[in-house]
């Protein structure tokens, strides 16, 4: 069988949930004892030392490119010929990415919480951020679009983006056209664990950044998670993950199609809860066709059976409470009008997909929330990339003496309580010539 057909009945059914479950979290990280361990310590040590020589050792040894310091910069006119070569051999891909690219912004600035205006708090956006983007399977001028226009909308003045020169060398030029209509002009042919150290240390050419955003392998991630603390980033992002809760009015072939579109992403995880073992057979059976017609039918069949699977549950109840146990990235409800309903009841998830007609592809590259979501289980306390996590907030406290010496008398009282002497003195001594000015005011009247 293609992927495992999981039925609450069976008698090691919770034990198979928590295996696959477990299976994708660990898919994105390196456990305490792998060996990868020591040599992203020796790819940041020797990075830290040597600077950019050793991100050119780097990438001549993992991407098989040599380059010099001096070449990792994507020059503006490439850039520009990128855009145009788009724009002249496939001007209706351009018109989309446009589209794209105002749909995000445009959902961006509803939600942007900086322009909430109060007098005790002020937003300012992070000055310079590092975006990661992919270029190993597939181009995706997708990821740059989700990442920076969020960055934009918040008010982020430098965005650099590096990715791995798998493309002739260098980076995919759709990839770079969306740079040239986004206005960014700081591109980067480095990839991997020696870029995010490159743009953590911040060696001449390449400044450091303050942020870190976007996909990438187990290398990628274990390198944000490392220097988090030192920067911020977004989350450690596992593999791409859909879970499809659909009853007998859902559509099998259109269900098999949403899990393989995730499944693709190699790694990628897809899975089915249902109620209905009929609907959990014929999507098997779909699945076995279709993952036949795909360019990547191989890498597909795998995620499809080492990360995937199609449970079927007893009722509605216990499969929402497991729905919400594994947290999603991407959560579709295909259940005729009862969808809204239960998407109603669901809490973690990263991305709620309703209805027959909202496929996770809408998501990826049109609606306006950014496809960069929490996986592996982490949408139970996170959430989706948003122009707002790219502002920070400052806390603004303005007393008078009169507001001061309201207070005092219980600050102070906290203060002792706390054993903490200076903090007390510090209202004390303001209090002090609050009263002496007070008493001289009024001996003068």
């Amino acid at each position: 069988m293609i992927t495992e057909l999981i039925s609450w009945q069976q008698p090691d059914f919770g034990a198979r949930i928590v295996k696959l479950r477990l299976q994708v979290i660990l898919a994105s990280r390196f456990t305490a004892g792998d060996e990868r361990n020591e040599q992203l310590n020796k790819i940041f040590s020797e990075i830290s030392e040597r600077g950019n020589e050793a991100v050119a050792e780097y990438t001549e040894k993992f991407d098989g490119i040599k380059l010099t310091p001096e070449q990792f910069r994507v020059s503006t006119g490439d850039i520009e010929k990128a855009h145009k070569k788009i724009e002249e051999e496939n001007l209706k891909l351009l018109k989309s990415l446009r589209l794209a690219i105002e749909n995000v912004r445009k959902y961006q600035r509803e939600i942007f919480i900086g322009n909430f205006k109060h007098p005790g708090i002020k937003y300012t956006p992070i000055k310079r951020v590092g975006i990661c983007v992919p270029g190993a399977s597939a181009p995706l001028p997708s990821t740059v679009i989700m990442t920076a226009v969020p960055a934009q909308v918040a008010g982020v003045k430098e965005i650099v983006i590096v990715s791995p020169p798998r493309y002739k060398g260098s980076i995919h030029p759709v990839i770079l056209a969306v740079c040239c209509e986004l206005g960014i002009d700081e591109v980067y042919r480095i990839g991997g664990a020696q870029a995010v150290a490159a743009l953590v240390y911040g060696h001449a050419p390449i400044k450091k950044v303050d942020k870190i955003v976007g996909p990438g392998n187990q290398w990628v991630q274990m390198a944000k998670k490392h220097f988090f603390g030192f920067i911020d980033i977004d989350s450690i992002a596992g593999p791409s993950e859909v879970l499809i809760i659909a009853n007998d009015k859902a559509n099998p072939a259109w269900v098999a199609a949403d899990m393989l579109s995730q499944a693709e992403h190699a790694p990628g995880s897809a899975m089915l809860f249902t109620v209905s073992q009929k609907l959990g057979e014929k999507v098997v059976e779909e699945l076995e066709s279709q993952v036949k017609q795909l360019d990547r039918t191989r890498d597909t069949i795998k995620c499809l059976k080492k990360f995937s699977c199609v449970v079927i549950f007893e009722n509605m109840t216990n499969l929402i409470e497991q729905v919400n146990d594994f947290a999603p990235e991407h959560l579709e409800i295909q259940c005729g009008d009862d969808s809204r309903k239960i998407a109603e009841q669901i809490t973690n998830a990263g991305a709620i997909f309703i209805g027959d007609y909202s496929p996770v592809a809408v998501g990826d590259y049109w609606a306006g929330p950014s496809h960069t979501l929490p996986t592996g289980t982490t949408a139970r306390f996170s959430s989706a990339l948003s122009s707002n996590d790219f502002i920070k907030s400052t806390s603004i406290i303005e007393y008078d003496k009169k507001k001061l010496a309201e207070s005092a008398d219980d600050i102070i009282r906290l203060a002792e309580a706390e054993g903490l002497d200076a903090h007390a003195k510090s209202i004390k001594i303001r209090q002090t010539v609050i009263a002496r000015n007070a008493e001289t005011k009024q001996s003068k009247t």
